[in-house]
């Protein structure tokens, strides 16, 4: 007699292995946080992409648009948005090309492609890198916008220290982090998709109201040559870092469910399709109209430009807080996996509640320090961002594609695949210098839990 392999159709992925083995193997992914729940519909995947796509670094790409210029900074919002689109669309039709087997995480695809080993290698430390620090970034911007709020809402109050603003902001995760999986968190993440196009609507739409400044300018504002050239790298990596949502999309897929028939990348390119026009519709306007409106005295965070009405300001703010959390949760939900998976996999503890608890209080206490010690950590995104973060949403797709799917030489997919590999590591060497200036500069003057 043989156990039934689950009706979602991976069976290949319980192939060549025995009663039990098939048991315990079905155990773990019915507790693992990926796997666990296969119930999700399309405009799940559409408002989960919104969650990881949309950061709140939407609020800076007008400062990006005054370091690169009009030409430059529109060429550059529109082939990244093109790119990443393309990029995405080869991982959803990835997520099943092998029939009755599903690569539920990037570094499935990843050991697909080059090997157990080597695939493991490539993928874990840049997807790791990738989350971990987008959640010691929100851990910062959380705790920014918190006291942002404070200070906007009461600016006779006594000024408080950001570490305690972080803190704040840490406790929520405290809680939120123990829901089991991607479906628990579907509320969370709606209300932060919701939350991101209100601050980007209210950011371009403050901005129509305040009209240009009377003495506006487009120019470049550096003084020196090699300062504008820093400066325009670091505007780059700032663009390009604004769509990193492909290191969640495959473990945001395994969620909804598959038949031969029926294929998840049906509803799952449905709601990607969504949630890029979102994206668009929170990326253009406010890039184009901040810069339009401040020109090159814009401020690295636009609500800071803006600074009237203060109750409006408020809001945006609070709205950021409100994205932030769901984001936060997002990204650590594959790291969470990752993480329970080589517990209980390698080395063997039972698939427990007390487990759970250890290792996800840990890791939420553990950005938290680092957000706290380091809240400069913006220019460390740049500059391990272009090492990590352009790779698996640039280019690691394309490189996949070519070696599986095997297009025809000086083809069209070919040629396609070729060139956003190029541009892909070219970005990923110009990025990342602008970034190591911004850390230079910043820790010059920097004290610590200040």
């Amino acid at each position: 007699m043989i156990t039934q392999a689950p009706s979602d159709h991976q069976n290949n992925n319980y192939v060549g292995k025995n009663e039990e083995e098939i048991r315990r193997q079905k155990q773990i992914d019915d507790w693992l946080p990926i796997t666990s729940s296969r119930t999700a519909k399309w405009w799940y995947s559409a408002f989960h992409n919104v969650t990881a796509m949309v950061g709140a670094g939407v609020l800076g790409l007008p400062y990006a648009m005054s370091g690169l210029g009009w030409g430059p900074g529109v060429t550059a919002l529109v082939l990244s948005w093109i790119i990443t689109l393309y990029t995405l669309w080869q991982m959803v039709e990835m997520h099943e090309m092998v029939p009755g087997k599903r690569f539920d995480r990037y570094h499935e695809l990843g050991q697909y492609a080059f090997g157990e080993k080597l695939g493991l290698y490539i993928v874990v430390p840049q997807q790791l890198t990738v989350q971990v620090a987008t959640n010691i970034i929100y851990m910062v911007t959380g705790g920014t916008s918190l006291q942002k709020f404070h200070n906007t809402v009461c600016p006779s109050c006594k000024k408080i220290k950001l570490t305690y603003f972080i803190m704040i902001f840490s406790s929520v995760h405290f809680v939120l982090s123990h829901l089991p999986n991607f479906h628990s968190i579907s509320g969370v993440s709606l209300a932060a998709a919701v939350m991101s196009l209100s601050y980007s609507t209210i950011a371009w739409g403050a901005s129509v109201d305040k009209g240009v400044q009377k003495d506006v300018e487009y120019g470049y504002k550096a003084k020196s040559a090699a300062g504008t050239v820093f400066t325009f790298f670091g505007a780059l990596g700032d663009v390009v870092f604004a769509y990193a949502g492909h290191n969640v999309v495959l473990e945001i897929q395994a969620t909804i469910p598959s038949t031969p028939e029926k294929p998840s990348k049906g509803p799952m390119w449905k709601g990607v399709v969504v949630a890029y026009i979102i994206v668009a519709l929170c990326y253009f306007p406010v890039a184009l109209i901040g810069y339009w409106t401040f020109g090159n005295k814009i401020e690295d965070n636009i609500l800071i430009s803006l600074e009237k009405p203060a109750w409006l300001i408020a809001m945006a703010n609070m709205f950021v807080v409100i994205h932030v959390i769901g984001g936060y949760q997002i990204f650590a939900m594959p790291v969470f996996d990752m993480i329970e998976s080589a517990f209980i996999k390698k080395l063997k503890f039972p698939p427990s509640a007390a487990l759970r608890f250890i290792i996800r209080n840990v890791y939420v206490a553990l950005t938290m320090f680092v957000g706290i010690t380091f809240p400069f950590f913006g220019g460390l995104l740049s500059f391990f961002g272009g090492f990590a973060l352009v790779p698996t949403s640039y280019y690691l797709p394309c490189i996949i594609w070519l070696i599986v799917k095997k297009p025809r030489k000086y083809g069209l997919s070919w040629w396609t695949n070729w060139i956003c590999i190029v541009v892909g590591i070219l970005l990923m060497i110009l990025a990342p210098i602008g970034g190591l200036r911004h850390i230079i500069l910043s820790a010059k003057t920097y004290k610590f839990y200040s």
